[in-house]
Formats: structure tokens, sequence, C-alpha cells
């Protein structure tokens, strides 16, 4: 039986590093990221992220039998797909169709996470890169890599004018939540292995417990920490002052509920999580 395993995160995660570490260090692996050109497999982004939405399960599902047919084809006694629609699509449907699935939990600072998203996003609107955006049924464009704009958690701030920024690190609080509320409805929690990025995906020892909580044999005892990141050009990570006030400007005006995962594990000793949570004081 092929182990598949998928990641619980958001873009700008470490995903793309996250499947060459797979590549490199475990044999008969056949990992994926985005797989937008990888015939007869579904990529869950797009019109699957609205289906999410508007509640199509009977949708997500023929993709995900699809994805499923796919996997059950290849030769590799490991599927990884490291793309970041499963918390934006396929978890509705994911545990149905995938009853023995494994995860990998990505964390990463939030204002980073926003600050990368919102850069990527106003990139392309710039260049006007085709295939980007879908109008969905509410008759606006959406960007295929994000969310709709209309779950609940945006519902509050429908009045004012969100920048970029704002927006993504809403989206990132969403995602989160969903996670959590992923692993608990489906007590996935002993079959998820958390990694907090940058740190800990540079950290050879704990990739190497990684695979080990997995049962997952290596190429050789010393780990490859090798791949490709994921960057763009002209991009500073840096967080300004400018994005702080904007993301307490977001939490000062967000229901409680939204940040009460954040006084717990994963997130209660992560340092990024609880610098951000503190806005909200």
């Amino acid at each position: 039986m092929k182990q598949v395993i998928f990641t619980l995160t958001s873009a700008r995660s470490g995903t793309v590093y996250l499947r060459h570490l797979f590549q490199n260090n475990v044999p008969s692996c056949i990992a994926r990221h985005e797989p937008f050109f990888d015939w007869g497999n579904p990529t869950m982004f797009g019109r699957a992220i609205y289906d999410a939405y508007a509640g199509r399960l009977d949708h997500l599902r023929k993709l995900l039998l699809k994805k499923l047919r796919y996997i059950q084809s290849l030769r590799g006694s490991l599927y990884l797909e490291s793309s970041h629609a499963f918390l934006k699509s396929a978890y509705r449907v994911a545990a149905e169709v995938f009853p023995e699935l494994r995860l990998v939990h990505l964390i990463r600072d939030p204002l980073k996470v926003a600050r990368s998203q919102a850069y990527r996003e106003a990139w392309r609107r710039r260049v006007h890169a085709p295939f980007h955006f879908y109008r969905g049924d509410d008759g606006r464009p959406h960007f295929v890599w994000s969310l709709t704009g209309n779950e609940e958690i945006f519902r509050r701030f429908r009045d004012r004018q969100l920048t970029l920024f704002q927006w993504y690190l809403l989206e990132w609080i969403e995602i989160e939540n969903r996670a959590m509320r992923f692993l608990g409805e489906h007590q996935f929690h002993s079959r998820c292995y958390t990694l907090h990025v940058p740190a800990d995906l540079n950290d050879p020892n704990k990739i190497k417990d990684m695979f080990d909580f997995f049962g997952l044999d290596t190429f050789g005892p010393n780990i490859v920490l090798q791949g490709r990141k994921n960057r763009s050009l002209g991009y500073s990570k840096d967080v300004t002052p400018g994005n702080e006030s904007e993301s307490a400007a977001v939490l000062s005006e967000l229901p409680s509920e939204y940040l009460e995962i954040f006084d717990h594990e994963p997130y209660l000793n992560c340092v990024c999580t609880q610098r951000f949570c503190s806005a909200a004081i």
C-alpha cells in the first residue's frame, strides 16, 4: 500500500524545499509540488477552492478520486504532495478519499508569510500574468492560489479596504485554524509531523526525525539539505514597522476565537506566532 503525505500550510512556507528534501533523501519517493502540468493529477487550486467555499463536495470528491487513481498508477511506495492547496480545498473530503493519509504541518512567521504572498500577487498583477485569475460564482476575479475572500473570517472587514498584506494575514489565520480543526475532527494528530520554518527545514536532525516518524528509509545516514528555495526576485523578507501596524489593526478587530489556537501547541512556544499574537492584546 502506497503511503500518501499531504501538507498543512500556507503558501510561501517552504513547500518547494520540502519536496526536494523528500526527493533527495527518501528512496522510491514520488514528490509533487503544484502539479499543474502533471497529466491526470488535479492541482486543487483555482475553482476547487471556490468549490470548497461553496460546499460543492461532490466536485471535490471527483477531483480527489482522480488524484487517487493517479497516485495508485505510480510505481513508488511513497507519494508526497507539498502543495499548500490541501487546506484551501482538498481537506473537505480528503479523509474520506485518503483514510490513511499522513501530514506535514509547516508553520512560518505569519507576518513574513503575508508579506511574501502579498508581494507575489502584486507582482503578477503588475505584469498581467495570464491564467493567474479565474471568475467565481460571485462574478469577481479570484487569485488561483488563494482563498475566495468570501469566507467567514473576511466578512467582518467587508466595509473596509484591506491591504494585500492584511488580507493574506487573515488567510494565514484561517488556514491555521483549519489545520487544527482538521486534525481534531479526524483525530489525526498522531499522523502529523510539525516543522517550524525555516529553522527545522535546515536542521538535519529534525528532518531525520521526521523521516523516522513516517517510518521512511533514507539513502544514507547523512541527510542531504539541498533543493530549490522558491525565492522572489527583488523581494525583501524583512518585516517593516508598517507591516506590524497593519497586523495590529486587523487583529484588534478579529473575534478572539480565531486566536485561541495560538495558546496551545504547536504554536505555544513558537517565538514568531507569540510575537504576532501579542499585537492582539
